[in-house]
């Protein structure tokens, strides 16, 4: 074996000893509790609002505001991104994963002003969501406009 195999194999071990191993089923299995725990979350803020004698629709704007709210309060104090971690999508696939996604690049860079770091920074991943969203929901109007019009 020439010195050049020699490296490579020595390589392929460092490479071996510093990748992270997953378990894809414990990690599915967070993600599911995680994701199952917002979800009741949810419910139990929706039964509650609707026992208030509140409208479903309502009551779903309200929970939708409370879940929000609740995300940036737990980003802000360094909460939820510990929850990121271990439930993995479980935790960033919810609405309370794009609220956490919109308010953690504010905080990040508020310390380089009000303007060119909140303002700049919060749209980091809101922006693309945002206009992709708006671009998305244009085109399947004019196809349906188009299909109305057949």
């Amino acid at each position: 074996m020439n010195a050049n195999e020699e490296q490579k194999q020595q390589y392929n071990e460092y490479v071996k000893q510093v990748t992270p191993t997953h378990n894809l089923p414990l990690e599915m299995g967070k993600a599911f509790v995680t994701g199952g725990v917002i979800c009741l979350l949810g419910q139990i803020i929706l039964n509650t609002v609707m026992g208030m004698g509140i409208d479903k629709d309502t009551a779903g704007t309200w929970c939708s505001v409370l879940l929000v709210l609740l995300s940036i309060l737990l980003t802000g104090f360094n909460i939820y991104p510990a929850i990121a971690k271990w439930g993995g999508a479980g935790a960033l696939v919810p609405i309370t994963g794009f609220a956490n996604g919109g308010a953690a690049p504010a905080l990040e860079y508020k310390k380089e002003g009000q303007v060119f770091g909140v303002g700049c920074k919060i749209f980091t991943i809101a922006g693309p969501v945002i206009l992709y969203g708006i671009f998305t929901s244009w085109l399947l109007g004019l196809g349906y406009w188009l299909f109305q019009m057949m």
